[in-house]
């Protein structure tokens, strides 16, 4: 390689202009959504319940795993219904500009939608006043996860 584009391509990944794109659905390295976490459970049984790749459905890159079939068919009737905000991204990290894991532990609905965040901790901070951050993830969401 060129020593000029090399330092070129040095310089940029070290001053944060080359970065990998954001990714529409947070997944593992296997391609699973939300750590394997049935999202439709957080609506029908208010909790986090453990899904199964036995009642798996593929969307928007990622694999979706459910506790049951009912819940995969009630999911791919209406995904965006259950999907959880910003590609299950934290919603604290998004409404500060930027995107992190989530722990399927530290979950909130509001207004019918599902919001995950890093961990407990990050989420308490988040709900002091989520009002202003659901806006201004709701405003970063749409140039954070196209770059």
């Amino acid at each position: 390689m060129n020593r000029r584009i090399f330092f070129l391509v040095a310089w940029a990944c070290a001053a944060g202009i080359a970065k990998d794109p954001v990714k529409p659905v947070n997944a593992n390295r296997m391609g699973v959504a939300v750590k394997g976490y049935d999202v439709v459970a957080y609506f029908t049984e208010s909790k986090p319940v453990k899904g199964s790749p036995q009642f798996s459905f593929d969307w928007m890159g990622a694999k979706w795993q459910f506790a049951s079939a009912a819940h995969r068919d009630q999911f791919s009737a209406e995904p965006a219904k259950y999907a959880p905000q910003y590609g299950g991204y934290c919603a604290w990290a998004v409404g500060h500009n930027y995107t992190a894991d989530t722990d399927p532990e530290a979950w909130r609905i509001v207004d019918g939608k599902l919001y995950l965040n890093y961990n407990k901790s990050v989420q308490q901070k988040w709900e002091q006043d989520r009002g202003k951050w659901i806006a201004d993830a709701d405003k970063n969401w749409p140039t954070l996860h196209q770059q």
